[in-house]
């Protein structure tokens, strides 16, 4: 496996991918609430749901922690109302950093179901080896094997399934569906297969009346061109997203700037890659390096939509 490939390979698996050839790599003030269905069964025992996210983030890995920073976990899933007991769908969970949360977070009493890119869209990147190609024909299968081993004593089951392949009996299950850093992909694609159109008929397929969708995403200014803000460089507008959500039938609930960082703003020249945890612009020059760490994550929209009741 050649290093253009394994990076390529790491980017994409943790749900933030590169841009085509020629480059092949791969403060926290209360959020707006959103609305958590009313079918989802409640925490066992007497412990918060804010008491349990906590503690299940104070037992990962330091690793992950250092990320929180940037990621603001606990904000983020309860500005969208994410609650133990829930049936929970993640876009695109890559090596599972959302997952590994909210698999022990959603409790015995929930699910969680990871929703890969369809099969075909995977050739469409243009760097992956045929073998890479092959093994996500199983991935459905793949997955909930390697999710199950984070679930410990007490965590969700696990399901999984390819978008556009939306099992029927999956449809009007979930509670909610999170979509963190999955949405540029599907755009970047969507005039060669309506991979985001697609998708969004799942999310709402798979969403019972009144559930919920998180979306957390690279956020393009205004002022950016729309044919560079149209998910190649990883970045889209906060109006597009919007607008594509609320034509596949969602009502938009809320806004956050949880996740916003106003340090990181991209010129047409730039992808989002170049940030933290990528850096891949600057492998090879120190003072780069150091300039894009002190800017660090990407700016990043936190949106709450709702499938009407």
């Amino acid at each position: 496996m050649t290093k253009v490939f394994a990076l390529s390979l790491a980017i994409i698996l943790l749900g933030c991918e590169p841009k085509p050839p020629p480059v092949e790599p791969q403060s926290e003030a209360p959020a707006d609430a959103g609305p958590a269905s009313a079918d989802a069964a409640p925490a066992a025992g007497a412990e918060s749901s804010s008491g349990r996210l906590e503690a299940v983030l104070d037992a990962q890995p330091e690793d992950v922690k250092a990320r929180y920073k940037h990621r603001h976990p606990q904000q983020t899933l309860e500005s969208f109302g994410i609650e133990p007991g829930m049936t929970v769908v993640e876009l695109l969970p890559g090596e599972g950093w959302y997952s590994r949360i909210l698999i022990p977070y959603l409790g015995a009493d929930g699910r969680l179901i990871g929703a890969n890119y369809a099969h075909d869209m995977w050739p469409k990147f243009g760097f992956f080896e045929q073998s890479f190609i092959d093994s996500m024909a199983t991935w459905v299968q793949d997955w909930p094997q390697q999710a199950n081993e984070w679930q410990g004593d007490d965590g969700a089951s696990v399901a999984a399934f390819e978008l556009s392949s939306l099992p029927a009996e999956m449809k009007g299950t979930a509670d909610a569906v999170v979509a963190v850093r999955a949405l540029h992909n599907l755009a970047r694609f969507e005039g060669d297969g309506a991979y985001l159109t697609a998708a969004l008929r799942d999310v709402y397929d798979v969403l019972k009346p009144g559930g919920i969708v998180g979306v957390v995403q690279h956020k393009a200014r205004d002022d950016m061109p729309d044919d560079w803000a149209d998910g190649n460089a990883g970045y889209l507008k906060e109006k597009f997203v919007i607008d594509r959500l609320t034509a596949a039938g969602f009502e938009f609930v809320s806004s956050s700037d949880v996740n916003e960082n106003p340090k990181d703003q991209p010129m047409t020249e730039d992808v989002v890659w170049r940030l933290p945890p990528s850096l891949m612009t600057s492998a090879e020059d120190e003072q780069l390096r150091a300039r894009m760490e002190e800017i660090g994550e990407s700016n990043r929209m936190t949106l709450t939509f709702r499938k009407p009741e």
